[in-house]
């Protein structure tokens, strides 16, 4: 094999070594900092004076602070005109999903007033419009709605909305303050867009209860439900109802498809849904239509929100299912509002503070359970009206927020004849919009097992329920992260022609093997769950190996070289595992060698002693300076061998 050849060669290379040892509270800084604070927040507090922290804590925890000394008349203008766009859409909306979620229509305009200034003063996104979003109404309506009927016994249900709402808003907070924010990062965009999708479709079924005019139907959200409660009342469908639904569904889907086609006039569309309430209700009016069918809103309470804290239900017997609907719908409030967040701040070209969002999300929504506000967060298409309509601060929410208190004070009376079928219909158009099958069919190119995840969450929501298709997603995910870490990619290198470069053969097709040599590359942190598959993973390289190699009639096997420069770390058990490795080609007479192995390797291979059962002459800084002194102790030991043969043939001559 070589193993005792001329070592020369060696001795010309440089040593991989081990990091400089830290004191223990150094190391647990160092983790503790990387794992919760990659940003580091508190680099901006260094060499400053107090005065001076007290200033940039204050600015941080509350940015309002910051940006407010710098704001201008011409940002104030802007705000003013995007404010009153977001105000046209927020009103119709607020009324459309409390009823979604089985809530009085006022507690909808509630929710767009007190969380929106609340988020203006903490929240750090200059385009984020808060409101209330459909999925996690629908989501409310589904998980409380199974305990408490909210016709049957709608004060206990109301409180129950309020807890969850509170729960919500204290498990986002904490998130943000424990700098937890990568639990939400647990849902994948592959989950949300299926998810995402389904409830969509779930919810625009539902609406079909207020367009054909249904008094009574289904609570369940499933499709063969929905389809069986509309199928079965066939008798009760109100024509006249169905024709005003079906003309301003037509005139709402035109007004959006106008304006994606011309930008320009965004405005048509933000203005569209509130167009048909106030045309819906002027016909309702003069036309008596709630006499014939077509259900009204009717009485809207007038005045500001009461104070609701007393209303909170922490002794109600439902109070573990007010927790469970209040940390579900609020992880997805937070990854909606988040994301939605990141994506209009990208255009801006500035940064969003995810944990700060958490913080600021969570402090609004208990403020709104506080307030008789249930869940908000940043939806998409108000979001967009208010990037469109060229807000330039958090401000353009506080002028909706007083649009919606002018309201409140003075034209909830207006609401009356607003027929349902018209709020049906402006639910109808917002989720269609959610529907991205476009992406999903991307996703199928890209990645089919993000495409699995994806319909998965899609059919579970659709045919099953909204919490079974997300934990269907949420499962199918945390699959994809245990076979990610449990079965990490290994790959055969090979030498590219002219180079001293070496990549995966399937990769590199021209990429050739080195005779004698096999040099395999290990993908992953080495860790419990994968040690035993790596192990045997690499045992069936080395046999195919020397099977092909026996086949072909090329040189015998004789160093297997593992390229570690992606292992960032390495466990008890793999190191068990690489002590198992070198005893085993101990015994098939083959040489261990290790390339590239990182600080942390490095470390736990000194002080495992493993460093000195393969020898430190036998790692390496590169795989190429392993390859040249496998292959140089190979040539050498070959001349060797030639020399004492023909040396041995002289003596018989």
């Amino acid at each position: 094999m070589g193993g005792n050849g001329d070592y020369e060669w060696q001795q010309r290379r440089g040593e991989v070594e081990a990091p400089p040892p830290k004191p223990f509270y150094e190391v647990v800084k160092s983790t503790v900092k990387e794992t919760l604070f990659p940003d580091d927040p508190f680099r901006q507090f260094k060499n400053q004076p107090l005065p001076r922290k007290l200033v940039l804590g204050m600015q941080y925890f509350v940015p309002i602070f910051e940006w407010a000394p710098r704001y201008t008349f011409q940002s104030f203008k802007a705000d003013v005109v995007a404010g009153i766009t977001i105000a046209s859409l927020a009103v119709p909306q607020g009324i459309s999903y409390a009823g979604l979620a089985s809530l009085p229509p006022v507690i909808g305009l509630y929710s767009s007033f007190v969380p929106p200034l609340v988020y203006a003063m903490l929240g750090s996104s200059k385009d984020l419009a808060i409101g209330t979003v459909a999925v996690p109404s629908l989501l409310m309506a589904a998980m409380i709605g199974q305990e408490v009927n909210p016709k049957q016994n709608p004060t206990l249900y109301v409180q129950l909305v309020l807890t969850a709402t509170f729960f919500a808003g204290l498990f986002q907070a904490s998130l943000g303050f424990l700098r937890l924010g990568l639990i939400v990062d647990f849902l994948s965009h592959a989950t949300i867009l299926g998810f995402m999708g389904g409830a969509a479709t779930v919810v625009c079924l539902q609406q079909l209860k207020g367009i054909l005019g249904l008094v009574h139907f289904t609570h369940g959200t499933d499709l063969v439900s929905v389809m069986r409660s509309i199928f079965t009342q066939t008798h009760q469908w109100r024509w006249e109802s169905g024709v005003l639904g079906c003309c301003f569904l037509f005139f709402l889907l035109l007004t959006k498809y106008f304006s994606k086609k011309k930008p320009a006039f965004f405005w048509i569309n933000a203005m569209a849904p509130l167009t048909s309430v106030i045309l819906g209700s002027v016909l309702v009016y003069f036309t008596h239509a709630e006499k014939h069918g077509v259900q009204v809103i009717g009485h809207l309470k007038k005045g500001l929100n009461p104070p609701s804290s007393s209303e909170l239900a922490f002794g109600s017997p439902y109070l573990a299912t007010a927790i469970k609907t209040g940390v579900v719908t609020g992880v997805i409030a937070l990854a909606e509002g988040i994301a939605v967040g990141r994506s209009f701040a990208m255009f801006k070209n500035y940064h969003i503070d995810g944990n700060k969002e958490m913080i600021a999300f969570g402090i609004m929504n208990i403020a709104g359970s506080c307030t008789s506000c249930y869940l908000t967060t940043g939806p998409f298409s108000r979001t967009a009206v208010n990037f469109n309509a060229g807000c330039k601060t958090a401000v353009s929410n506080i002028v909706m927020a007083t649009a919606v208190m002018i309201t409140l004070l003075f034209l909830t009376p207006l609401f009356h004849y607003t027929p349902l079928v018209v709020l049906s219909s402006i639910i109808i158009t917002a989720m269609l919009g959610l529907i991205d099958y476009e992406a999903a069919i991307h996703l199928w190119k890209l990645d089919k097992f993000d495409f699995l995840v994806c319909i998965s969450a899609y059919i579970g929501v659709v045919f099953g329920s909204i919490q079974i298709g997300l934990v269907v997603a949420l499962m199918l995910s945390l699959l994809r992260v245990l076979l990610f870490v449990a079965r990490p990619k290994t790959m055969i290198l090979g030498n590219i022609p002219n180079s001293i470069t070496y990549r995966s053969v399937d990769q590199y097709p021209k990429a050739a093997s080195v005779p004698g040599i096999l040099v395999l590359h290990i993908g992953a942190p080495i860790y419990f769950a994968n040690a035993s598959y790596l192990r045997e993973r690499i045992s069936r390289w080395i046999d195919e190996e020397e099977e092909k190699r026996n086949s072909m009639g090329g040189v015998e096997l004789q160093y297997v070289i593992l390229d570690m420069s992606a292992v960032g770390n390495i466990d008890t058990s793999g190191i068990t595992m690489l002590d198992e490795v070198k005893k085993n080609l101990d015994r098939r007479n083959l040489k261990l060698v290790l390339a590239n192995p990182g600080g942390e390797v490095m470390k736990k291979l000194e002080k495992s002693e493993l460093t000195e059962s393969i020898g430190k002459e036998w790692i390496y800084l590169t795989v190429a300076e392993a390859v040249n002194t496998c292959n140089y102790i190979l040539h050498t030991c070959k001349a060797k061998a030639t020399a004492m043969e023909n040396a041995a043939s002289d003596e018989n001559v």
